[in-house]
């Protein structure tokens, strides 16, 4: 049945308007908006003192809830999908780490296999973070697994998964990298410039082949530098690029994240939390890929070394951390959590705003951007409140 929610304020695609009602059609999508002089016939369930904004959209994330991509079967995919809900996520990317070519095959058809069939936030595609990495910058991916970029290898993953790769972080100076780039774009592929030590030069070049983002911006590459300008100082400076951003305040600290923001401006910033198997999960000892971890004081760390390793960040805490930190306003907030990352990887068309005939996939939030209830397909799937 159609109905019509009531707010004091809804964050819509182009527009943030105070009051009205949104309509929900009883197909499960958004229908209209209403202003407030235009109240409309029909069951009206009222928000009132709440705000609504579209549902957030995360993608780059590896895991939560003790479920990894590498290593979970689809029961543990589907647990996650649905544990992502009281994050605030309605759709995302499952995120690999590099590793062996059987390993990415095998999750490529696993999520094929099982296309659609989640029963929480949507999976709207698969990225693949590496292989093509340089092992200076290897963070907290396996270097011995790190290769050159090779379309015919690609190609095989992308039939594996039955076209839902599309998504590719990986390292420019590699060698072969332009014309890997130009190749995969050309399929519709997002190339994303991470974990690489590449010079400016090696940077931009990656981007005018075809590259459109960079990965986890800051972390997985040198710092910038005003002598010797490095792939950082190339995510600040190329224009109509959308750079990837951790705001958990450890992998990038907030007078960086406010530097990087009013560069680029909000539109080109897209909220993600790149998020391990620990993720709404107590401190403790738990495993990235093959390698073992330890959370301490909302850091996820190699045992080893001690390399920042993926986080335990949601996006709902993200995106409440900018506003708590007086970066952006709530409105470019949200949008850094919703339509920027769904634009950046073509998948606005299903998701990341609050359109006619889009999924109503939205959130309730609190005036202090505390999430209070999750919708998905205009149903009431999480409440924080009860």
């Amino acid at each position: 049945m159609t109905y019509y929610i009531n707010a004091d304020k809804f964050f819509l695609e182009n527009r943030t308007e105070k009051g009205g009602y949104l309509e929900i059609q009883d197909n499960g999508k958004f229908g209209f908006y209403y202003p407030k002089n235009e109240k409309p016939a029909g069951k009206i369930v009222d928000y009132s003192g709440k705000w609504i904004a579209p549902g957030y959209v995360d993608t780059h994330i590896h895991g939560s809830l003790k479920e990894d991509v590498m290593k979970s079967d689809w029961q543990g995919i589907d647990k996650l999908s649905k544990g992502l809900l009281k994050a605030g996520v309605t759709s995302w990317l499952p995120t690999t780490i590099t590793a062996a070519d059987a390993t990415l095959t095998r999750i490529c058809k696993m999520f094929a296999a099982h296309r659609g069939q989640e029963h929480g936030a949507k999976i709207q595609g698969i990225h693949f973070e590496g292989p093509f990495f340089t092992e200076k910058h290897a963070g907290a991916e396996n270097p011995k697994y790190m290769t050159d970029p090779d379309i015919d290898e690609f190609n095989k993953w992308r039939e594996a998964s039955d076209g839902m790769l599309i998504k590719m972080s990986m390292a420019p100076e590699r060698k072969g990298s332009k014309e890997f780039i130009r190749e995969a774009t050309k399929e519709g592929v997002v190339i994303s410039l991470g974990h690489s030590n590449a010079t400016f030069a090696q940077a931009a070049a990656g981007i005018e082949a075809g590259a459109s983002m960079f990965t986890h911006t800051f972390n997985g590459m040198p710092d910038p530098m005003h002598h010797a300008p490095m792939i950082s100082n190339a995510a600040m400076a190329m224009h109509s690029v959308t750079d990837e951003l951790i705001c958990d305040g450890h992998h990038v600290q907030e007078p960086m994240v406010r530097a990087l923001v009013q560069e680029k401006g909000p539109e080109h910033i897209a909220l993600i939390t790149d998020s391990m198997e620990a993720g709404m999960m107590p401190d403790g000892d738990y495993m990235l890929g093959e390698l073992p971890v330890y959370v301490k004081d909302g850091m996820a760390r190699l045992k080893h070394g001690d390399n920042l390793a993926g986080s335990v960040l949601q996006l709902k805490i993200a995106v409440k951390n900018v506003v708590d930190w007086n970066v952006v306003t709530p409105e470019d907030a949200i949008m850094m959590a919703s339509y920027v990352p769904a634009k950046s990887v073509n998948i606005l068309n299903k998701c990341g705003s609050i359109s006619p005939d889009k999924d109503a996939d939205f959130l309730v939030l609190n005036p202090d951007m505390t999430l209070s209830e999750t919708y998905l397909d205009g149903k009431s799937r999480y409440q924080a409140d009860k």
